[in-house]
Protein backbone atom coordinates (compact mmCIF):
# COMPACT_ATOMS: atom_id res chain seq x y z
CA UNK A 1 0.00 0.00 0.00
CA UNK A 2 1.39 3.55 -0.82
CA UNK A 3 1.21 5.80 2.23
CA UNK A 4 2.41 9.03 0.47
CA UNK A 5 0.28 12.07 1.36
CA UNK A 6 -0.31 12.90 -2.27
CA UNK A 7 -0.56 16.77 -3.25
CA UNK A 8 -3.23 18.18 -5.76
CA UNK A 9 -0.61 18.90 -7.78
CA UNK A 10 0.66 14.68 -8.35
CA UNK A 11 -2.74 13.69 -8.54
CA UNK A 12 -3.53 16.54 -11.30
CA UNK A 13 -0.88 14.44 -13.13
CA UNK A 14 -2.00 11.13 -12.14
CA UNK A 15 -5.49 12.27 -13.15
CA UNK A 16 -4.37 13.86 -16.78
CA UNK A 17 -2.10 10.25 -17.47
CA UNK A 18 -5.58 7.87 -16.16
CA UNK A 19 -8.44 10.29 -18.57
CA UNK A 20 -9.19 7.92 -21.41
CA UNK A 21 -7.84 4.55 -20.40
CA UNK A 22 -11.44 3.62 -18.46
CA UNK A 23 -12.74 3.01 -15.72
CA UNK A 24 -11.25 -0.15 -15.00
CA UNK A 25 -7.54 1.54 -15.40
CA UNK A 26 -8.75 4.00 -12.34
CA UNK A 27 -9.86 1.21 -10.07
CA UNK A 28 -6.87 -0.94 -10.80
CA UNK A 29 -4.45 2.78 -10.15
CA UNK A 30 -6.51 3.36 -6.34
CA UNK A 31 -6.41 -0.28 -5.27
CA UNK A 32 -2.51 -0.71 -6.34
CA UNK A 33 -2.04 2.53 -4.47
CA UNK A 34 -4.30 2.31 -1.49
CA UNK A 35 -4.19 -1.31 -0.74
CA UNK A 36 -8.04 -3.47 -0.33
CA UNK A 37 -8.57 -1.68 3.15
CA UNK A 38 -7.66 1.91 2.63
CA UNK A 39 -9.80 2.24 -0.04
CA UNK A 40 -13.98 1.83 -0.74
CA UNK A 41 -16.79 2.40 -3.36
CA UNK A 42 -19.68 4.84 -1.97
CA UNK A 43 -22.51 3.06 -3.06
CA UNK A 44 -26.25 4.38 -3.81
CA UNK A 45 -27.25 1.86 -6.11
CA UNK A 46 -27.95 4.23 -8.60
CA UNK A 47 -27.47 3.03 -11.97
CA UNK A 48 -23.17 4.47 -12.05
CA UNK A 49 -23.19 2.67 -8.58
CA UNK A 50 -24.11 -0.99 -9.70
CA UNK A 51 -21.94 -0.58 -12.68
CA UNK A 52 -18.83 0.19 -10.22
CA UNK A 53 -20.09 -2.69 -7.75
CA UNK A 54 -19.74 -4.98 -11.08
CA UNK A 55 -16.59 -3.94 -12.17
CA UNK A 56 -14.73 -3.13 -8.59
CA UNK A 57 -15.62 -7.29 -8.24
CA UNK A 58 -13.90 -8.05 -10.82
CA UNK A 59 -10.85 -5.72 -10.91
CA UNK A 60 -10.52 -6.95 -6.73
CA UNK A 61 -12.72 -8.95 -5.70
CA UNK A 62 -13.70 -8.40 -1.96
CA UNK A 63 -13.24 -4.73 -1.99
CA UNK A 64 -14.78 -2.58 0.12
CA UNK A 65 -18.17 -1.39 -0.68
CA UNK A 66 -20.32 0.93 1.79
CA UNK A 67 -24.03 2.41 1.20
CA UNK A 68 -25.06 4.90 3.69
CA UNK A 69 -28.83 3.82 5.08
CA UNK A 70 -30.55 7.08 5.47
CA UNK A 71 -33.63 4.70 7.04
CA UNK A 72 -35.53 6.83 4.36
CA UNK A 73 -34.73 4.54 0.94
CA UNK A 74 -37.38 2.86 -1.40
CA UNK A 75 -38.74 -0.57 -0.85
CA UNK A 76 -37.22 -0.99 -4.53
CA UNK A 77 -33.74 0.24 -3.15
CA UNK A 78 -33.57 -2.36 -0.12
CA UNK A 79 -34.61 -5.53 -2.54
CA UNK A 80 -32.09 -4.22 -4.97
CA UNK A 81 -29.20 -4.23 -2.34
CA UNK A 82 -30.34 -7.66 -1.64
CA UNK A 83 -29.68 -8.54 -5.15
CA UNK A 84 -26.37 -6.98 -5.63
CA UNK A 85 -25.22 -8.89 -2.09
CA UNK A 86 -25.99 -11.75 -3.45
CA UNK A 87 -24.76 -11.63 -6.98
CA UNK A 88 -21.43 -9.66 -5.98
CA UNK A 89 -18.36 -11.01 -4.06
CA UNK A 90 -17.34 -7.53 -2.56
CA UNK A 91 -17.66 -6.61 1.12
CA UNK A 92 -21.06 -4.54 2.11
CA UNK A 93 -20.63 -2.05 4.82
CA UNK A 94 -24.03 -0.55 5.50
CA UNK A 95 -23.66 2.95 7.53
CA UNK A 96 -26.25 4.18 10.03
CA UNK A 97 -26.82 7.66 10.57
CA UNK A 98 -26.23 8.00 14.76
CA UNK A 99 -29.65 9.21 15.37
CA UNK A 100 -32.85 7.02 14.63
CA UNK A 101 -35.96 8.90 12.85
CA UNK A 102 -37.60 8.91 16.27
CA UNK A 103 -34.54 10.90 17.52
CA UNK A 104 -33.88 13.06 15.10
CA UNK A 105 -38.05 14.07 15.20
CA UNK A 106 -37.84 14.70 18.55
CA UNK A 107 -34.43 16.58 19.06
CA UNK A 108 -35.46 18.54 15.26
CA UNK A 109 -38.77 18.41 14.56
CA UNK A 110 -41.21 16.00 12.70
CA UNK A 111 -40.66 15.60 8.66
CA UNK A 112 -37.22 17.68 8.94
CA UNK A 113 -36.84 17.06 5.26
CA UNK A 114 -39.90 19.16 4.69
CA UNK A 115 -38.24 22.36 6.29
CA UNK A 116 -34.53 21.52 6.55
CA UNK A 117 -33.32 19.16 3.73
CA UNK A 118 -29.76 20.60 4.09
CA UNK A 119 -30.05 19.37 7.61
CA UNK A 120 -31.73 16.12 7.47
CA UNK A 121 -29.10 15.29 4.91
CA UNK A 122 -26.16 16.15 7.14
CA UNK A 123 -27.19 13.87 9.80
CA UNK A 124 -28.55 11.47 8.10
CA UNK A 125 -25.90 11.26 4.81
CA UNK A 126 -23.37 13.55 5.27
CA UNK A 127 -22.27 12.93 8.93
CA UNK A 128 -22.06 9.15 8.31
CA UNK A 129 -20.45 9.55 4.79
CA UNK A 130 -17.68 11.81 7.56
CA UNK A 131 -17.18 8.97 10.05
CA UNK A 132 -16.91 6.05 7.61
CA UNK A 133 -14.28 8.03 5.35
CA UNK A 134 -12.25 8.60 8.39
CA UNK A 135 -11.32 4.87 8.17
CA UNK A 136 -9.81 5.37 4.52
CA UNK A 137 -7.36 7.01 2.38
CA UNK A 138 -9.50 6.73 -0.40
CA UNK A 139 -12.86 6.82 -1.63
CA UNK A 140 -14.70 5.80 -5.05
CA UNK A 141 -17.62 7.58 -6.29
CA UNK A 142 -20.06 7.27 -9.15
CA UNK A 143 -20.56 11.27 -9.93
CA UNK A 144 -19.96 12.23 -13.98
CA UNK A 145 -19.43 15.68 -15.53
CA UNK A 146 -22.58 16.04 -17.60
CA UNK A 147 -24.60 15.12 -14.32
CA UNK A 148 -24.56 18.87 -12.76
CA UNK A 149 -22.97 22.04 -13.28
CA UNK A 150 -21.71 21.04 -9.52
CA UNK A 151 -19.88 18.20 -11.03
CA UNK A 152 -18.42 19.50 -14.41
CA UNK A 153 -14.91 20.09 -13.00
CA UNK A 154 -14.68 16.19 -11.68
CA UNK A 155 -11.55 14.44 -12.29
CA UNK A 156 -10.59 10.81 -12.54
CA UNK A 157 -8.49 11.02 -9.60
CA UNK A 158 -8.60 14.36 -7.41
CA UNK A 159 -8.31 15.42 -3.46
CA UNK A 160 -11.03 15.87 -1.59
CA UNK A 161 -10.65 19.14 0.60
CA UNK A 162 -13.80 18.45 2.22
CA UNK A 163 -12.92 15.50 3.30
CA UNK A 164 -9.56 15.08 3.50
CA UNK A 165 -8.44 12.23 1.39
CA UNK A 166 -8.35 11.08 -2.54
CA UNK A 167 -11.41 11.18 -4.54
CA UNK A 168 -11.56 8.97 -7.17
CA UNK A 169 -14.57 9.50 -10.25
CA UNK A 170 -13.97 6.47 -12.76
CA UNK A 171 -17.29 7.73 -14.67
CA UNK A 172 -16.32 10.84 -15.24
CA UNK A 173 -15.91 11.10 -18.58
CA UNK A 174 -19.23 8.91 -19.03
CA UNK A 175 -22.45 9.77 -20.42
CA UNK A 176 -25.31 8.67 -19.47
CA UNK A 177 -25.33 5.96 -22.46
CA UNK A 178 -22.30 4.80 -21.79
CA UNK A 179 -23.53 3.63 -18.19
CA UNK A 180 -26.77 2.02 -19.69
CA UNK A 181 -24.60 -0.03 -22.08
CA UNK A 182 -22.62 -1.17 -19.60
CA UNK A 183 -25.69 -2.51 -17.11
CA UNK A 184 -26.83 -4.02 -20.13
CA UNK A 185 -23.91 -5.81 -21.48
CA UNK A 186 -23.25 -7.11 -17.97
CA UNK A 187 -26.26 -8.16 -16.89
CA UNK A 188 -25.99 -5.98 -13.72
CA UNK A 189 -29.33 -5.37 -11.63
CA UNK A 190 -30.79 -1.89 -11.32
CA UNK A 191 -33.35 -0.33 -9.50
CA UNK A 192 -36.71 -0.46 -11.35
CA UNK A 193 -37.62 2.96 -10.82
CA UNK A 194 -34.88 4.18 -13.31
CA UNK A 195 -37.31 2.79 -15.89
CA UNK A 196 -39.90 4.93 -14.38
CA UNK A 197 -38.76 8.39 -14.52
CA UNK A 198 -36.66 8.47 -11.36
CA UNK A 199 -32.77 8.90 -12.88
CA UNK A 200 -31.40 9.95 -9.62
CA UNK A 201 -32.89 8.22 -6.90
CA UNK A 202 -32.56 9.51 -3.04
CA UNK A 203 -34.72 9.19 -0.11
CA UNK A 204 -38.91 8.56 -0.48
CA UNK A 205 -39.56 11.79 0.77
CA UNK A 206 -36.85 13.82 -1.25
CA UNK A 207 -37.38 12.26 -4.57
CA UNK A 208 -40.28 12.58 -7.62
CA UNK A 209 -40.07 11.20 -10.84
CA UNK A 210 -38.60 13.48 -13.58
CA UNK A 211 -41.20 15.01 -16.38
CA UNK A 212 -39.96 15.18 -19.73
CA UNK A 213 -37.80 18.20 -20.55
CA UNK A 214 -36.57 18.39 -17.09
CA UNK A 215 -33.00 18.54 -15.64
CA UNK A 216 -32.44 15.11 -14.68
CA UNK A 217 -31.60 16.38 -10.97
CA UNK A 218 -34.92 17.87 -10.92
CA UNK A 219 -36.63 15.38 -9.07
CA UNK A 220 -34.20 15.54 -6.36
CA UNK A 221 -35.61 18.20 -3.27
CA UNK A 222 -38.00 19.42 -6.09
CA UNK A 223 -38.61 22.77 -4.23
CA UNK A 224 -35.45 23.82 -2.93
CA UNK A 225 -32.64 25.49 -4.40
CA UNK A 226 -30.76 22.61 -3.64
CA UNK A 227 -29.69 19.42 -6.32
CA UNK A 228 -26.94 18.08 -3.93
CA UNK A 229 -26.79 16.19 -0.37
CA UNK A 230 -23.58 17.70 0.63
CA UNK A 231 -21.57 14.62 -0.37
CA UNK A 232 -19.80 15.83 -3.31
CA UNK A 233 -19.90 19.93 -2.76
Amino acid sequence: MDSRIWSEAELHEEAATLEGQGPEAVLRWGFDHFGQNEIALACSFGAEDVALVDMVSKVKPGARVFYLDTNLLFPETYTLIDQMKAKYNVSYEQVLPLLTLEEQAEQRGDELWKGDPDACCGIRKVEPLKRVLGTMSAWITGIRREQAPTRANAQVVEWDAKFGLVKLNPLAAWKEKDVWSYIMANGVPYNPLHDQGYPSIGCTHCTRAVKPGEDPRAGRWSGFQKTECGLHK
